[in-house]
């Protein structure tokens, strides 16, 4: 299944000197605060964290508090195919979001990162006048208690390049937040640092073709384990066009297909889902024994930051 636009979400509050105990909702997410000039994230029960370079990289782990861990959890038979397709456990990758056309058309998949934000593929193009559907699993259901979600704004990465297929990733504020529960809820980010070593097996998800010759894609969410590769083993597939900016997976019989672009690459940490990449390209015919190719999310963490803190 090659990856066609999954979106994510990162929720902060904004806050001022003054006023650091306050605005926290429930599931007390961090803030942003400002005092004598320096700015940093607060977080309950940890330090706080400045977010002044270098220490973006030092992102308090687990991020979001409370992320990356289902109230249903996946079951991921082995290596199995998103090419030929195995249906994920519903409602299990509760951060999976579709992103659709104004008249209901999934065109991509995201990842919520927090209640008011949702990361995806720069190369979605996704606009205001699109909508973000959240706590769906089953398409053609109508017993599903889904959120369609207004996007107030995109910011595309200022570094993406179409051609070269580098820098693909961008966040969507929701006019509206999401409201988080057994069904939605946020997928972890990685700290800048964070290590993922080539062979771990991670999982990616969507709703892409389970043939690269079909034209209708699944109803049901789509789901495949895969292993990490190397860049340099990646660049035996696709050569320089591999940047330290993406991360590649599979080769083993699974791929991701068109659909899946923007979803989620998933790899588990200390018990809880991280995020590790965003489906962004791979082989036009979905050839499950090329890798497929992922923006890799800890190369952006600075980036990200510097989008939430200003909006």
């Amino acid at each position: 299944m090659a990856f066609l636009w999954v979106v994510l979400g990162f929720l902060l509050f904004g806050s001022s000197s003054g006023k650091l105990k306050e605005g926290l909702n429930a599931l007390q997410w961090p803030k942003l605060w400002v005092l004598g000039g320096h700015r940093g994230l607060e977080v309950p029960g940890l330090p706080p964290w400045p977010l002044g370079a270098p220490s973006t990289d030092q992102l308090p782990w687990p991020w979001p508090p409370g992320c990356g861990v289902p109230a249903i959890h996946p079951k991921l038979s082995g290596l199995s195919r998103i090419i030929n397709g195995e249906d994920a456990v519903p409602s299990s990758w509760p951060w999976q979001v579709s992103l659709q056309t104004g008249s209901g058309l999934h065109f991509c998949g995201g990842s919520l990162i927090s209640q008011h934000w949702v990361v995806t593929a720069a190369h979605c193009r996704v606009r205001k006048g699109h909508r973000v559907v959240a706590g769906v699993s089953d398409h053609g259901s109508d017993d599903e208690a889904v959120q369609v979600l207004r996007i107030e704004e995109v910011f595309e990465h200022p570094l993406w390049d179409r051609a070269a297929d580098t820098n693909d990733i961008a966040l969507l504020k929701l006019a509206t937040p999401a409201l988080l529960s057994t069904t939605v809820s946020p997928v972890c980010l990685p700290s800048g640092n964070a290590s993922f070593p080539a062979g771990s097996i991670c999982a990616t998800t969507g709703w892409g073709r389970t043939q690269y010759n079909s034209h209708k894609t699944p109803d049901k969410l789509q789901q495949a384990a895969l292993p990490l590769l190397s860049n340099a083993e990646c660049k035996q597939f696709w050569g320089s066009k591999i940047t330290d900016v993406m991360v590649c997976a599979g080769a083993n019989g699974v791929s991701s297909c068109m659909g899946d672009s923007g979803g989620p690459l998933v790899c588990q940490k200390d018990g809880a889902w991280t995020l590790v990449g965003i489906v962004s390209w791979g082989s036009s015919q979905c050839n499950p024994f090329s890798p497929g190719v992922y923006a890799r999310i800890t190369k952006f963490i600075p980036w990200l930051l510097e989008v939430l803190e200003a909006n």
